[in-house]
């Protein structure tokens, strides 16, 4: 296998030293207005564009820069220092259910060639294609089978980045790993608009924007319908992991999506964009006279009160518990963690629904439904 991987990169390295190079023109034509995301920007010369990550874990620095070239000219020189990655996208590797469905949602799936993690991947296109094998399963994200990966031709990999921690053999492999760091994003349409740079990535730059601005457009309406609510419920979310609760902090995606919805949330002052570890105890103590509580799970049947009280006795002391306000969403059954993070307008009705259910009395859910059971 080392073997495999050495020969590979010695090819790659030269056949990219080889390449023809014409002098590069370092023209800046013009900067993408980047109107959410704060993770991202672009940046378009004459002969390649310039895309930016910030690293969300420090903003003071970068944590990648590509250098976009079309597929079908000749590698510049004399650009900046950065990784060169082909565009459009082909033979893509993608590590999670998100990206892939991203893909697909930008009408490019047969660009995709093999998938880590394919266990999760519920989207009817690449199920089919995976089912076939036209898709190939790579195992595990954080150990994949690189030598099928070297076998199918993988030309790039679409991966979510996380603090400290690397990729391993696939980083020897001498292709991109372009680091999709959507998820870091503190607002619901920050993220989503990360579906202009897969647009611009995959060639379906139309496309993406005109997705993008329907989505917009459908989220700040449903905002502004809940923004003059005279009453704002009381809300918090999750359930417990092992012997603590992940919370989200007050500036967090889910904390914003609540404030959109019309709610109030109980953990508004907790720190910080991410989840803060919790004891039971101390979210009992804060949460335990919300008015709502909404939880998500994995499982062939609807959960009940009674399986909800199975899994943790103590759930049963919250006033939400007590007055049947629980709403779950069972990600087994419906495409949550595919949809939402591109179509945050999906999500967002779910919950103007579950707050204010008058402002939407024929609405169908499409996540969520009340718990059921005693």
């Amino acid at each position: 296998m080392k073997q495999i991987i050495s020969l590979l990169f010695v090819l790659w390295t030269a056949v990219s030293c080889t390449q023809p190079k014409k002098q590069t023109d370092n023209t800046l034509v013009s900067v993408d207005k980047i109107q959410y995301s704060q993770g991202y920007t672009i940046e378009r010369y004459s002969d390649y564009i310039v895309a930016e990550l910030r690293d969300p874990w420090d903003t003071t620095r970068i944590l990648q820069r590509y250098l976009l070239v079309d597929r079908n000219k000749d590698v510049p020189g004399g650009m900046p220092k950065g990784t060169i990655v082909r565009i459009p996208l082909k033979n893509i590797v993608v590590y999670n259910s998100v990206h892939s469905s991203i893909v697909e949602l930008l009408d490019a799936a047969e660009n995709i060639v093999g998938a880590c993690e394919s266990r999760y991947m519920d989207t009817p296109i690449i199920r089919e294609r995976l089912d076939k094998g036209v898709i190939a399963d790579l195992g595990e994200a954080t150990a994949p089978n690189i030598e099928k990966m070297v076998e199918i031709g993988s030309e790039v990999i679409l991966a979510s980045p996380f603090r400290n921690s690397g990729y391993g053999p696939a980083e020897k492999l001498g292709i991109p790993i372009l680091e999709c760091a959507d998820y870091m994003e503190s607002t619901p349409l920050g993220r989503a608009e990360w579906l202009r740079l897969y647009g611009l990535l995959l060639g379906r730059e139309d496309l993406a924007d005109s997705l993008f601005r329907a989505t917009e457009s459908n989220y700040l309406t449903l905002s502004k319908l809940a923004e003059g609510v005279q009453h704002r419920p009381t809300v918090f979310s999750e359930k417990r992991f092992g012997s603590t609760w992940h919370i989200p902090g007050g500036a967090s995606y889910m904390a914003h999506f609540f404030k959109d919805a019309g709610a109030d949330y109980m953990f508004t002052d907790l720190p910080g964009a991410g989840s803060t570890p919790l004891a039971f105890e101390t979210v009992l103590d804060k949460a335990i006279h919300a008015d709502i509580w909404l939880i998500k799970y994995n499982q062939p049947d609807d959960m009940t009160y009674a399986g909800l009280r199975a899994e943790y006795t103590p759930y049963e002391n919250f006033d939400a518990f007590k007055k049947k306000n629980i709403y779950a969403c069972n990600t087994g059954s419906v495409p949550y963690y595919e949809e939402f993070p591109m179509h945050p307008d999906y999500l967002l009705k779910d919950l103007v629904w579950i707050f204010h259910p008058e402002l939407l009395p024929d609405y169908t859910p499409r996540y969520y439904k009340k718990l059921g059971g005693s």
